[in-house]
Parts: structure tokens; C-alpha cells; sequence
């Protein structure tokens, strides 16, 4: 359907007509004449012509105007409504940048990767179906950055992610820091719609705020937090001495973690390779969203280029013929 965004300026038609009334008529400039007897005969056919002559601009500039005005109300074509999916959560993730996530002990493809490798793998494809949601994104070591704000833009968030290094924040691991920063930047937002979804591999060994302090600081805001331990229980080291297995996730502090959740209405995962780290994104999936009223959009394209070429085009003609009979 045709909209015109400010038909209020239709009312700008009478415009050329109410000057015409208002203002005094200009007197034409008598200009003396022989008169001849013998061109009576021809008068009647002169003032038709002069008549006709003079018809045709005044119906071009009419016209001209109207399709001038009709250009000024903006018209536009509405296409067919488009439901939009809008969930209305607000879903941060804080993802650990700390030295500890250069351990290769995850396998991608028969291949061994580190486990922000494997984070960003499973991570993206979470990202992908977050369709409706705002995301943002927190790297943290030893310090915590807000590298992405909340965002309708899955493909920012998943970019910037992959942009993302080991040690980028330091290597230290912000545990507390990382969750104060979410407080911040979510406190603002719609009650129940707030989500961080933590992922790290260590203990809390920097910053400025103890983990359990900022989880009660979390509780406050109503922030709901899902803690994720990453790294695998056990892989082979091989050294001079021969090949023996060790714990590469001996300084993951579940304890903490699982206290964060618990105080947040949340839940602790442990992720220790890639099959469960993917589960866990697949149980995240199903969280519940804040219902919100349907949201619909109608794509529009603006029209008004061609009543305002037509107007163009009509002056110009006008113009040309003026400058012809001059």
C-alpha cells in the first residue's frame, strides 16, 4: 500500500491560487498601434490562438505543482508486515583470556587445540542461534574489558570473539571483576531478561573484587549467572622421562563457581571436552525468555523521486518554451 509520511503538506495546493487572490493584478503595458480596418477579419481567429497559447502553460505548471506537493508529503510503499524475533533477553558473555587457556587437552576434529580454540567453536555456533537476543561480550585476565555491548548484531559479537587472544587481558584470571563489570552494564536493563553465561578455566587470582562478592552484588541486580569450568580431568604429558598422565584442570575452583551459580539461580557446568562444552550451549538454549509483545516490520521504499522528476521535467519544458518566445 502507498503511505505518505506528511499529508498534512496536501494542504499546500491552493497556495498558487490564494496568492493570485491576494496580491493586485499587474496592468499590461498599452503600447500604441496603428489600426488597420482590414485586419478586423482576422481578430477572432488571433484571440484564439493567443488564447490556446497561453492555456497550455498554466495547465503545465499546475500540474507541475501538484506533483511537487505530492513529492514534499514523502509517499512511500509499505510492504507486507515481517515479524520480528525479539525475545528480550539481555545475554553477556565473559570469557577467560587468562595464560591457563593455551592448555591444548580439547580435540577438534581429530585435531588437539588449546581451549579457547575450542571455546570460540562451540561459542560460535551458540551465537548463531541467540536469533531475537541482545548479546555482549567481556574478555578478562587480569583485567575485565567490555569488548562488545549488548547488541542485535550476532555476527559483531562472534567476529570480535574470534578476534580475541590469550593473554590479550593478562594472564592473570579477574574472576570477580568480570562478573562487577556485567553488574554495570546489565543493571539498566529489563528485571528477568539478565543472563552472563562465565566460561574459565582457573581460580580467581586478581582484581578488585572477590568472586562471592560480586555474585551477591549479581543477586541484588537479579542477574542470573552460568558458571562453566573448562578443561579436561586428565591428558598425556610426554617428557624425557617417558609419557604420564596429569591434571590439567587441577586450579579450576569449582567450589567458587558453583557458589557464584547457586547465588544467582544459576548452574555450575564442567565442561571437559568439546561433546559437553557443546551440551552445555544446547541446555542454554532452552532458557526461558521474557515474553514481550510481537514486534512487526514493514520494509518501505520511498517514491517521492518520481513526482518530483515529473515536476522537473514539466518546469523544464516551460522553461524552455519561455526562452523560446523570448
Amino acid at each position: 500500500m502507498i503511505h505518505f509520511e506528511w499529508p498534512w503538506l496536501l494542504s499546500l495546493l491552493p497556495l498558487p491560487l490564494l496568492i493570485r487572490w491576494l496580491l493586485p493584478a499587474c496592468n499590461p503595458v498599452e503600447q500604441a498601434a496603428l489600426k488597420v480596418p482590414f485586419l478586423d477579419d482576422f481578430s477572432e481567429v488571433e484571440t484564439r490562438a493567443v488564447s490556446q497559447t497561453r492555456q497550455w502553460p498554466f495547465l503545465m505548471a499546475s500540474i507541475a505543482w501538484i506533483l511537487l506537493v505530492a513529492a514534499c508529503t514523502r509517499p512511500q510503499w509499505l510492504g507486507d508486515p515481517i515479524e520480528q524475533a525479539v525475545s528480550g533477553r539481555d545475554l553477556m558473555l565473559a570469557v577467560d583470556l587468562s595464560g591457563s587457556m593455551e592448555v591444548q587437552d580439547f580435540v577438534i576434529n581429530k585435531q588437539t587445540v588449546d581451549r579457547l580454540t575450542a571455546t570460540k567453536w562451540v561459542a560460535g555456533d551458540f551465537i548463531n542461534r541467540r536469533a531475537g537476543d541482545r548479546l555482549g561480550l567481556i574478555l578478562f585476565g587480569t583485567q575485565a574489558y567490555l569488548q562488545t555491548p549488548l547488541t542485535f548484531d550476532r555476527k559483531t559479537v562472534m567476529t570480535l570473539l574470534d578476534e580475541s587472544a590469550i593473554g590479550l587481558a593478562g594472564d592473570n584470571t579477574a574472576i570477580g571483576d568480570a562478573i562487577g563489570l556485567a553488574v554495570k552494564r546489565l543493571k539498566n536493563q529489563q528485571v528477568n531478561s539478565r543472563v552472563l553465561i562465565l566460561l574459565t578455566d582457573g581460580a580467581n587470582t586478581a582484581g578488585e573484587v572477590s568472586p562471592l562478592k560480586a555474585a551477591e552484588l549479581a543477586a541484588e541486580n537479579q542477574l542470573k549467572i552460568y558458571t562453566i569450568g573448562i578443561g579436561a580431568d586428565e591428558m598425556l604429558v610426554r617428557t624425557f622421562f617417558g609419557a604420564h598422565k596429569v591434571n590439567p584442570s587441577q586450579d579450576l575452583d569449582e567450589e567458587t563457581l558453583t557458589a557464584i551459580a547457586e547465588k544467582t539461580g544459576g548452574v555450575y557446568f564442567r565442561a571437559r571436552n568439546t561433546d559437553e562444552l557443546s551440551r552445555i550451549y544446547q541446555l542454554l538454549d532452552q532458557l526461558e525468555p521474557v515474553e514481550k509483545d510481537k514486534q512487526y516490520f514493514r520494509p518501505r521504499s520511498e517514491l517521492y523521486y518520481w513526482p518530483l522528476a515529473g515536476a522537473l521535467l514539466l518546469a523544464a519544458v516551460i522553461a524552455s518554451s519561455r526562452v523560446r518566445l523570448l
